[in-house]
């Protein structure tokens, strides 16, 4: 994961420093929009969201007992 977003980042920089024109510039959001539609890259942003909202349900579900227990106490 580390790479893809350094891989990203590098390309978003050299995009927005390059003065290779406009041809260049097409070459490389092509490149990137194959890259983005890739389904393993898919797969993994599709495991990833999957992966957000189960730790999301699970930190919402923590922090409602955690609630209960300071309503209960107080």
């Amino acid at each position: 994961m580390n790479k893809i977003l350094l891989l990203l980042a590098f390309g978003a920089g050299y995009v927005l420093g390059t003065r290779a024109g406009r041809r260049r510039y097409e070459q490389i959001r092509a490149k990137a929009k194959d890259f983005w539609n890739d389904e393993h890259v898919q797969s993994a942003v599709h495991s990833a969201g999957e992966a957000v909202e189960s730790a999301a349900g699970k930190a919402a579900d923590k922090a409602g007992d955690l609630i209960g227990k300071v309503r209960s106490a107080n």
